[in-house]
């Protein structure tokens, strides 16, 4: 007991004697200086620094650099990464390249924030020990702007931040409140963090409005994220400078598609039309099919300052309730909306097909277009079903063409994902009033086959050009294979619904995986094993490689079809022209931009989650107290995640809660948390009842309590085996 003791202490001074060296990495030290930091005063422990600096030396974690002086050694214990902050005030260090993430304590972060590029010092691991490290410098910051709740006292304020992994409150100067009240929403930026405070200083930049309004938190969430409330005054000028009307310098060149039919089909409440489709039967009885897109190019010149802020922007955001436009109104849903009855600019894609969806040909170029009708999904929905409505011959038409395409897509090897899309009734405050799954019918899919297609066609198109001497820097649609033990872990996951998923061949992989989505459809595991299909994949991104794109099983693809909303589209846009004119461009750039327009489309998809996520956790604040059937989610050590079946919301239920009940432990090999005593298990996939107990809007949180109920109990583990918990 006494050796367990000793060998504590030695540990812990180790530690401590570590400490006292990364503080002033370049002094030398004796054993002497080294207590004198500690505060050791006594003999006997001043004698075991000495033996334990000399144990270091002897192991190279420190180096002797004459007699009796010692520094810490720096040959490669600095390492560059990213940082992740933990909600517990800890971290960990991302390094690329690196498996093993750096753990990093709260005393060790010297005001490092989450995402901050930071160098590290890392400590030489010890035996049964996870990699720990030490901020050495802040390399460049993620973000110095937060959103949050303004808390106000008689001499000073504070911001509270939204962001959970944001640690520390803001303090802000009463001068610098810039008209912000007492728990009023606002974006703060740090202008100081001086050594001696524990909290940085900062400055309001930004007056939200009233917390819980919608408008405020839906900006919140904006801010939160990274994109900005407003256009600047620059970029709206250039936009309101340019001309509505379309002269004969704008027609040269261009495909005058105005007398053939041409429709949209959007959502009814779509503002911005970036895409038609047109349609006639040609002479040898092949369809002559449009694919026609705004030519948002056409407006949006290089180096503007429209430009840049597209650029900048990345992508439109669709929260609730509001869409905030890569584009300027002007452009979006005016010039380049291909709004009904008017003549419009675009950029088409222009397929000979036969009655089997063959393409006999295909055109690319500058075309104008003049949109005979506009349709909503709904009223196309109802022609197909009905056979009988406006254009019905060419609708259903093309709704057979589209039905060829994908059935030829998933034959090929693509992947059917149809994921439930929570959409909100709201009141005219923007509140909340009812929630349904939107659904997805042929017109969506008519419209989205047709889309690919010209996506595709874009692609192979470029891709052809061009030779290895002097490649075409173009902007590829990319999707990797998933990774085979992420993908082996799902397969094990979904085998224990009975669904068999094959994990070696790419062609088996799809074909089990689309079974796996038609044999779900309907069932209570439908949405929990769709999401974990899905993450479960590789994330697509932007890139000048040429590469397939899996889930598609295309060999290139391309986004060609939303310039509006998606600055990619406009780079496309570009290069295609550049091809078609005989002057290709080389962008050496490129590359750069493509990493800058995945990161803002993850940013947007997040912004748009977390907007959704409020106006839940809005939405079952008014059921406080109320019972519902659910299905679990995920689980982990802390408790499990549960989905009403009725809104599809999400809370959690946690552990502790579950006390009264049994003791439940995590079993990973299991997935599922499992009673010591009744053997009851808690697994992904499973009817559950329960009960809401809080609903926090600020934190976009719900607690849920577990009922339980003689109908209503967890299934017991089948496989009735003792477990070792200890080892788990």
């Amino acid at each position: 007991m006494a050796k367990q003791k000793n060998s504590a202490i030695k540990n812990i001074l180790q530690q401590l004697i570590l400490d006292a060296f990364a503080e002033q990495m370049q002094q030398n030290f004796n054993y002497k200086q080294i207590a004198a930091k500690l505060n050791v005063e006594d003999l006997v422990t001043r004698q075991l620094i000495l033996e334990i600096i000399e144990e270091m030396a002897e192991k190279g974690t420190i180096k002797e650099i004459a007699k009796g002086k010692y520094q810490l050694k720096e040959l490669q214990n600095h390492v560059l990464g990213k940082i992740d902050m933990a909600q517990n005030g800890s971290a960990y260090l991302i390094v690329e390249g690196m498996e093993e993430d750096i753990f990093i304590s709260p005393r060790k972060l010297r005001n490092a924030l989450h995402g901050d590029q930071v160098k590290v010092f890392m400590y030489a691991k010890r035996n049964g020990k996870n990699l720990e490290g030490e901020v050495l410098e802040i390399l460049e910051r993620a973000k110095m702007e937060f959103t949050g709740i303004i808390q106000l006292t008689p001499k000073f304020a504070f911001l509270v931040p939204d962001n959970k992994k944001m640690n520390h409150d803001i303090f802000i100067p009463l001068d610098q409140l810039n008209g912000a009240k007492d728990k009023m929403k606002a974006v703060v930026k740090i202008t100081d963090w001086p050594a001696s405070s524990k909290n940085p200083f900062g400055t309001v930049v930004s007056v939200l409005g009233v917390q819980g309004e919608h408008l405020t938190e839906m900006n919140a969430v904006l801010a939160e994220y990274g994109f900005p409330l407003a256009f600047p005054k620059e970029v709206e000028a250039e936009s309101n400078a340019i001309s509505t009307k379309i002269t004969d310098a704008d027609l040269a060149g261009r495909r005058d598609m105005r007398k053939i039919l041409t429709f949209t089909i959007d959502p009814f409440d779509a503002k911005d039309f970036d895409d038609a489709i047109s349609f006639q039967t040609l002479a040898n009885g092949n369809f002559e099919i449009g694919v026609h897109i705004a030519d948002v190019s056409h407006y949006v010149i290089p180096n503007t300052a429209l430009d840049k802020e597209a650029n900048e922007r990345g992508t439109s955001v669709y929260l609730v309730g509001k869409v905030i436009p890569m584009l300027p109104e002007k452009l979006s849903n005016e010039l380049c909306s291909l709004r009904p009855k008017e003549d419009k600019l675009t950029f088409s894609a222009i397929f000979e097909m036969d009655k089997n969806a063959n393409v006999i040909s295909e055109w690319f170029g500058r075309t104008i277009i003049h949109s005979d009708r506009r349709f909503t999904y709904e009223e196309v929905w109802e022609i197909i079903q009905a056979q009988t409505g406006d254009h019905v011959s060419e609708i259903l038409t093309l709704n057979e063409l589209a039905h060829i395409l994908r059935n030829a897509r998933f034959k090929n090897g693509a992947i059917n994902f149809e994921s439930a899309e929570v959409k909100f009734n709201l009141d005219e405050n923007g509140k909340p009033i009812g929630v349904y799954v939107k659904e997805r019918n042929d017109a969506h899919k008519l419209i989205e086959d047709f889309m690919l297609l010209a996506n595709r066609k874009v692609a192979e198109f470029i891709a052809k050009k061009g030779s290895k001497k002097s490649p075409l820097t173009f902007v590829y649609r990319s999707h990797d294979a998933p990774k085979e033990e992420v993908l082996e872990g799902f397969a094990k996951f979904a085998a224990r619904f009975g669904y068999k998923i094959q994990t070696k061949n790419h062609a088996e992989i799809s074909k089990s995986l689309n079974l796996l989505m038609s044999d779900v459809e309907g069932k209570k595991e439908q949405n929990v094993l769709t999401q974990l299909a899905i993450r479960s994949m590789a994330k697509a991104i932007y890139t000048t490689k040429k590469t397939s794109h899996y889930g598609l099983a295309f060999d290139y693809y391309t986004h060609f079809t939303s310039p509006i909303r998606r600055y990619p589209d406009i780079l496309v846009h570009r290069v295609l022209t550049s091809v078609l004119d005989g002057d290709p461009i080389v962008d050496k750039k490129m590359e750069q931009k493509c990493l800058h327009c995945s990161e803002r489309e993850r940013a947007a998809m997040e912004t748009e989650r977390a907007s959704n996520k409020y106006k839940q956790v809005e939405f079952m604040k008014q059921f406080l107290g109320d019972e519902f059937d659910a299905v679990i989610s995920g689980v982990a050590s802390f408790g499990f995640w549960a989905e009403t079946v009725d809104h599809k919301c999400e809370g959690f239920v946690s552990a502790t809660s579950l006390l009264d009940y049994d003791d439940f432990i995590y079993y990973e090999s299991e997935y599922a948390l499992i009673g010591k005593r009744s053997n009851w298990a808690f697994r992904i996939g499973d009817p559950v009842k329960i009960k809401v107990i809080s609903a926090n809007l600020s934190k976009r949180q719900m607690d849920y309590e577990w009922i339980l109920d003689l109908d209503f109990k967890p299934a017991q583990n089948k496989k009735k085996k003792k477990f070792n918990w200890h080892k788990e």
